[in-house]
C-alpha cells in the first residue's frame, strides 16, 4: 500500500479532527483518512511527509494545482510544525512513529505557536485531542 502524503501541519489537524471543514468532499475525504490511521490497524500506516499538497488536500476547494490559495499562510504552518516535530520532505513514518513524536516534541507554548495562524485553533478541539493524545501515551 502506497503511503498517505501529508503536508507538516497536517499530522496535528488529523489529531484535533472533528469533522468539519471547507466543503462536503473535503470532510468525507478527511473522514476516511482519519477512520484509517484511527482504526485498529492504523497505526502501522505510513505517511511520507510533502512539501505540497498532500492526501487531505486533494478534495479541498481551496487547492490550486499542488498549492493552496493561502500558500503563504499554509507555508507559515508547515515550516512551523515541521522545525517543531523534526520532519523532513521525503520521510516516511508509520502513524505511531508520528503520534511518539507529536507527544514527546509539542509542548502548550509550542502547540499554540505553530498553529497560531490556523483559523480552526479557535475551536479547541485540537488543543484537546492533544492533551488526551498525551494522556492516551502517558506524557504529561
Amino acid at each position: 500500500m502506497k503511503p498517505l502524503k501529508y503536508r507538516p501541519h497536517h499530522f496535528l489537524c488529523t489529531i484535533g479532527f472533528q469533522g468539519k471543514g471547507y466543503s462536503p468532499s473535503f470532510v468525507e475525504n478527511f473522514q476516511a483518512i482519519a477512520n484509517q490511521l484511527r482504526g485498529p490497524t492504523g497505526e502501522q500506516t505510513a505517511i511520507e511527509v510533502v512539501g505540497e499538497t498532500d492526501s487531505i488536500c486533494h478534495p479541498c476547494p481551496n487547492r490550486t494545482g499542488m498549492t493552496c490559495t493561502s500558500e503563504t499562510k499554509i507555508r507559515a504552518l508547515d515550516d512551523a510544525h515541521q522545525r517543531m516535530l523534526g520532519l523532513r520532505v521525503g520521510e516516511v513514518l508509520t502513524w505511531a512513529e508520528a503520534q511518539e513524536r507529536i507527544v514527546e516534541r509539542v509542548d502548550d507554548e509550542g502547540f499554540h505557536r505553530a498553529c497560531a495562524p490556523c483559523a480552526w485553533k479557535a475551536l479547541g478541539v485540537c488543543e484537546a485531542a492533544l492533551r488526551e493524545l498525551r494522556v492516551k501515551k502517558g506524557v504529561k
